[in-house]
């Protein structure tokens, strides 16, 4: 990162302090144990396309912005569900982006793009309408460079592991190309996270359809509830063959839920039959995380929890484009109450990890850190999406280090489908903590010898161990 100071720091002694707490684990691997993107892209490791499908087509970031000023994602090239017209040259969707970069003043997505455009492609002119072409055709050159294909990025990103994320309906066949180039299966560079929110959730409109393939790829009869539990434990038992250490949860609220299998059974007929209501959705959601918490106490697998969005609030937008391109939204999210049935069944067990994140930070230091502070098996996970920002990443140690400390909470995710932006995520999230532990020492409240040990341990031995990339079953 060029910046003519490195770390987050006001003060210029803590500046000095948080410089060299960076300068020691800026060259430390990066994990990237929970994300987005497409295991195709380095499965395939073809060229990457030009410019604006590479860095602005995908970025929902970039493209809700826009839309709020009342460009549509049509014009930035975002593809329609009814297969309908949008841009397709992508000269035209980079200048409409820089012609309108005044909008992003301040906020992470011009952070994270104009660190990618200096560090990743080596590009220091400024993004402005009238030098539109001249920064277009520098990354598109760069492009079209063997160093700049994604294996190649990966291993001068210095990443050591990257999750992605597939559902238990996918087949894995990309992971299993991977594996079979050296770069997947256990152990290996690219692995994948099981997330079965395809499958759980009776809210989404093709979750029969789901439950239907699910049958298929596992073998079982999901016509009753045990043969879905079955069928799950399989497709689990094949992401860990694949590598998978993480399962993943999107669920709109945390809440957790101890059913019968009678009532549980009785539930998921209903949504058989296309009769569940929203509250057995939600009784469906709950109950099943209960469920996924004993079957990782059987196999292994972390368990993540990340609720609190609002999904497809824009529904005009869910209408035209789908899912995924902005239109979901953060909503208020309660803890105490909805993980107590877990963590009365399961908190104790320091066999079970159970990393939860947030969407709403005004949790982080009235429920969260408690919580975290008080069972062995629950792990703060790192501010995301909305709050994957410098300024929320201060909050976040502000608020949680008084009850959780340091050494519960689980390291940095990036979280993102932005392949290039990895790097320069985990940097500033690195520049961030050194910033904080800066603050402790500078008030003669962290000996700088601990602080440099924590920095190496929240960079990256926390998120090794905690999300079982050092090889651990259990």
């Amino acid at each position: 990162m060029t910046v003519s100071d490195p770390t987050f720091a006001i003060d210029a002694r803590q500046a000095g302090i948080a410089r060299e707490l960076y300068e020691a684990v800026r060259e430390m691997p990066l994990l990237s144990p929970h994300g987005h993107v497409d295991p195709r892209l380095l499965a395939d490791d073809e060229p990457f396309p030009d410019p604006a499908r590479l860095l602005i087509v995908p970025d929902h970031y970039v493209t809700r912005m826009l839309l709020s000023q009342g460009i549509p994602p049509s014009r930035l090239g975002v593809p329609r569900r009814d297969g309908g017209e949008v841009e397709t040259d992508p000269r035209t969707i980079w200048r409409l982006l820089a012609e309108n970069w005044h909008l992003f003043r301040g906020t992470p997505s011009r952070l994270w793009l104009e660190q990618t455009f200096r560090t990743v492609f080596g590009v220091e002119t400024p993004l402005r309408a009238e030098t539109a072409d001249e920064v277009y055709d520098a990354i598109a050159a760069r492009l079209a460079e063997p160093e700049f294909r994604p294996r190649a990025l990966f291993e001068r990103f210095g990443i050591e592991v990257l999750a992605t994320t597939e559902s238990p309906t996918d087949d894995l066949a990309q992971h299993a190309k991977l594996a079979a180039d050296g770069w997947g299966g256990p152990g290996g560079r690219v692995i994948s996270t099981f997330r079965p929110d395809n499958v759980v959730d009776m809210d989404r409109e093709d979750w029969r359809d789901e439950i239907g393939k699910l049958a298929d790829i596992s073998g079982e009869n999901t016509d009753t509830y045990a043969g879905y539990l079955a069928a799950l434990r399989s497709r689990r038992e094949a992401f860990i063959a694949a590598g998978t250490t993480c399962t993943d949860h999107g669920h709109p609220t945390a809440r957790t839920l101890s059913l019968t299998p009678a009532e549980a059974a009785a539930v998921y007929e209903r949504g058989l039959r296309g009769t569940a209501t929203a509250e057995d959705a939600e009784t469906f959601r709950a109950n099943m995380l209960l469920e996924f918490a004993r079957m990782s106490l059987d196999d292994g697998l972390v368990l993540q929890i990340h609720p609190g969005a609002n999904r497809d609030h824009n529904r005009k937008l869910y209408a035209a484009h789908g899912k995924d391109v902005g239109g979901d939204i953060p909503q208020a999210t309660e803890y105490v109450h909805a993980l107590r049935p877990l963590l009365d069944a399961y908190g104790m067990n320091p066999a079970l990890r159970v990393v939860v994140y947030t969407l709403d930070e005004y949790t982080f230091s009235r429920e969260l850190a408690p919580l975290a502070g008080g069972y062995p098996a629950l792990y703060l996970g790192a501010p995301w999406w909305f709050l994957d920002t410098p300024d929320a990443m201060r909050r976040f140690r502000e608020a949680v280090t008084d009850a959780a400390g340091f050494y519960n909470t689980a390291g940095f995710v990036d979280d993102t489908r932005a392949f290039c932006s990895i790097p320069v995520r985990h940097d500033v999230a690195r520049r961030s903590d050194a910033a904080y532990l800066a603050s402790l020492v500078a008030q003669n409240r962290l000996p700088m010898d601990e602080a440099a040990e924590t920095m190496a341990d929240l960079a990256y031995h926390l998120p090794k161990r905690i999300f079982k990339l050092d090889g651990a079953k259990k």
